[in-house]
C-alpha cells in the first residue's frame, strides 16, 4: 500500500514540475531513496502554407482576385490605395479623368468623372423638325465601371453606369421671322423668343464601349474609345417671351401681314415646340466618344 501511494505521489511531482525538465526528482521511501529525471516535452510546430494570393506594390495588381477577396480587409485596403493608372479624358461626356484599379491582368475597375460646357461638340445647335435650336450645356457625368483586355493587348472593352447631371439650355432659331412648328408657321415677332431646357429621365445610365490602350512606354499610354449610354427619353420645357399676346399665323414663304390665330398664345406655340422636342427624343442613345492619356503606377 505504501508503494501505491509513493507511486501516485511521483507521478503528480512530475507532472507539475515538468518546467523544470532538467531537474531530477527525488523520492524518499524510509530506507531507499531513489532519483527520477524528468524527460523534457517536445512541442512540434506546423508551418502554415503562405496564403494563395499576392499584391503586387509596383503594378498595383492582384494576382489572385478571389484570395483577395478572401484574404481579409489588409489586401482589400493596399488595393484601393494602390491604383495601378490614372487618366486625363476629353469627349463627348465632358472634360474629366478616372482612376482605374486593376483586379487581373485583363480587368480593370474605372472611377471617373466627366462634364463641362461640350455643347460646341456637337456644333452648338441641332434642328428639331423645322426649327433649329442653339445649345447650351452643363455637363456633370460621375461614372463607375469595368475595363477589358480580352485577347490580353491593346483592345478593350468596356461596360459601366453613369449618374447624369446634364443642364441642356435651348433656344429657338427663327428661320427667315417664322417659326415653324407641328407644320405651321407663325410669325416670330408675334411669338417672342422661344427658351427652354432639355433633360433626360435616366437616373442611372448604362453605357458601353469599345477601344484601343497602347502603352508608349512603361508608365506611360494613350487610349480612345467610342460606344453609347442610354439617357433614356427626354423632358423639355419651352417657354415664349411674348407672354398672352395674339398669335399670328402666315403662309409660307411670307413674313409680314398674316391672321390672327384665336384663342392661341406664343405660349400654347412654346408647348407645341417642347412637344417636338421630347418626341425627337435628342440624345436618347447618347454617343461616347473620347480620347486620353494614361499614367500606370
Amino acid at each position: 500500500m505504501k508503494l501505491i501511494k509513493l507511486t501516485a505521489i511521483s507521478a503528480a511531482v512530475l507532472a507539475s514540475t515538468a518546467a523544470l525538465a532538467a531537474e531530477p526528482v527525488i523520492v524518499v521511501d524510509n530506507n531507499d531513496a531513489m532519483a527520477y529525471e524528468a524527460q523534457p516535452v517536445a512541442v512540434a510546430y506546423e508551418a502554415q502554407p503562405a496564403p494563395s494570393y499576392a499584391y503586387n506594390a509596383d503594378a498595383g495588381v492582384l494576382s489572385n482576385t478571389t484570395g483577395a477577396v478572401l484574404g481579409g480587409t489588409k489586401t482589400l485596403f493596399q488595393t484601393a490605395i494602390n491604383p495601378a493608372s490614372v487618366s486625363a479624358e476629353v469627349g463627348t461626356l465632358g472634360y474629366g479623368a478616372n482612376v482605374a484599379w486593376s483586379m487581373n491582368e485583363k480587368t480593370e475597375l474605372q472611377a471617373g468623372w466627366a462634364g463641362g460646357d461640350v455643347a460646341d461638340l456637337f456644333g452648338g445647335d441641332f434642328d428639331a423638325n423645322d426649327v433649329n435650336y442653339d445649345v447650351d450645356s452643363d455637363f456633370s457625368n460621375p461614372y463607375l465601371g469595368v475595363q477589358l483586355r480580352p485577347a490580353g493587348n491593346w483592345f478593350t472593352m468596356g461596360a459601366g453606369i453613369i449618374v447624369p447631371d446634364n443642364d441642356i439650355d435651348v433656344r429657338a432659331n427663327p428661320n427667315g421671322g417664322v417659326y415653324k412648328i407641328n407644320g405651321v408657321s407663325y410669325n416670330a415677332d408675334s411669338v417672342g423668343g422661344l427658351e427652354g431646357s432639355l433633360d433626360h429621365r435616366n437616373k442611372l445610365a448604362p453605357y458601353g464601349t469599345i477601344g484601343f490602350r497602347p502603352n508608349i512606354n512603361n508608365n506611360w499610354g494613350v487610349f480612345g474609345e467610342v460606344g453609347a449610354a442610354y439617357m433614356g427619353k427626354t423632358n423639355a420645357t419651352v417657354n415664349a417671351s411674348r407672354g398672352d399676346a395674339g398669335v399670328v399665323r402666315v403662309e409660307d414663304g411670307f413674313t409680314d401681314g398674316g391672321t390672327p390665330v384665336a384663342g392661341v398664345t406664343p405660349q400654347d406655340v412654346a408647348n407645341l415646340a417642347a412637344q417636338e422636342l421630347e418626341n425627337k427624343d435628342y440624345l436618347e442613345w447618347f454617343p461616347i466618344v473620347k480620347v486620353g492619356a494614361t499614367y500606370r503606377f
